[in-house]
């Protein structure tokens, strides 16, 4: 009982308070230690690693590291030092590789959108002031072919009553993710300065009938006929989705100087007048938006209010 009181249950009642303090105060002394037992405890060592193996590294998965995170976190009454803010952010970084676009997307129906061939007069003006936003997306023949986006303060300059087509601005193509796609690829979409709208896009992958099966005989027999034409669209659905985006894709685009990053590129203008405008396939759906802020806001676990939002406090 002595042995145990002295060397099981009396230090680790101390060390689990004042751990730390304790092992940086006998610290010399365990490095002389250490060095006077060296002859003996690594040969030992040595043939126990020969016989047993090495031993694992212990290492955490998701959940494991987000409850201890919440255990270090003031809220928890232990003892730690962690904000809520800060174990939120942390909560929400792990979290983040799990959420796909259609978690954090805008629905289309709940989006401001401008008809590319609108006029720009005094109403249209009006209400991009009174919406808020800084990008506005324009689309063409029809609000779920989302070909563009136009910049807020590119109008600025612009006299109402001109009434100058929305054509007629600079419109920047917008790129198209699919819906499965991980928050952390946008996000890193978005770091290099093409875009930060996105217009999220969805699959659809045509089922094909097959004739019912006929039984003469005992024989059977199932044939499954495919168009040519709607197998190249499948054939063409399941491409990288790199190869098409609607704006252009280095492999070193994360690379080199901020400076050139963030340096005009003309090929992100949509040429309205030079080249025929986008248009989704048949097997495609544009079915919301998605924006930097929403990746934010997902990482944070929080919303992220401006000047034009309405904000109501939950009683």
């Amino acid at each position: 009982m002595l042995i145990i009181w002295c060397k099981q249950i009396i230090p680790q009642s101390i060390c689990s308070r004042y751990g730390l303090a304790i092992g940086a105060s006998v610290a010399p002394l365990v490095r002389v230690l250490v060095w006077i037992c060296f002859p003996v405890a690594y040969p030992i060592a040595k043939l126990l690693d020969h016989v047993l193996g090495h031993g694992k590294a212990a290492l955490f998965r998701r959940a494991e590291l987000k409850t201890l995170v919440t255990l270090h976190g003031n809220e928890a009454g232990k003892g730690g030092e962690l904000t809520h803010d800060e174990t939120t952010i942390i909560a929400g970084a792990l979290e983040l590789s799990e959420k796909k676009a259609k978690d954090a997307m805008t629905p289309l129906c709940d989006t401001f959108v401008i008809d590319i061939n609108a006029k720009l007069d005094r109403k249209l003006m009006q209400e991009v002031i009174e919406k808020g936003h800084s990008r506005v997306p324009v689309y063409y023949e029809k609000d779920t072919n989302i070909i563009g986006l136009i910049l807020v303060k590119n109008l600025l300059s612009i006299n109402p009553d001109d009434e100058i087509p929305i054509k007629s601005v600079t419109i920047r193509k917008i790129p198209r993710v699919s819906e499965d796609m991980p928050l952390y690829d946008i996000l890193n979409e978005f770091q290099k300065g093409h875009s930060h709208m996105a217009v999220v896009i969805k699959q659809n992958i045509p089922s094909y009938p097959a004739k019912q099966p006929s039984i003469d005989g005992g024989s059977l027999e199932v044939a499954i006929a495919i168009d040519e034409k709607q197998g190249e669209k499948v054939a063409k659905s399941l491409t990288p989705l790199r190869r098409w985006k609607s704006y252009p894709n280095t492999l070193n685009s994360n690379t080199g100087s901020r400076r050139g990053k963030w340096s005009k590129d003309q090929s992100d203008v949509l040429q309205v007048h030079e080249e025929p405008l986008p248009t989704l396939s048949e097997d495609e759906e544009a079915v919301g938006i998605i924006t930097m802020e929403d990746v934010i806001e997902e990482l944070l676990q929080e919303e992220i209010y401006d000047e034009t939002d309405v904000h109501v406090e939950e009683q």
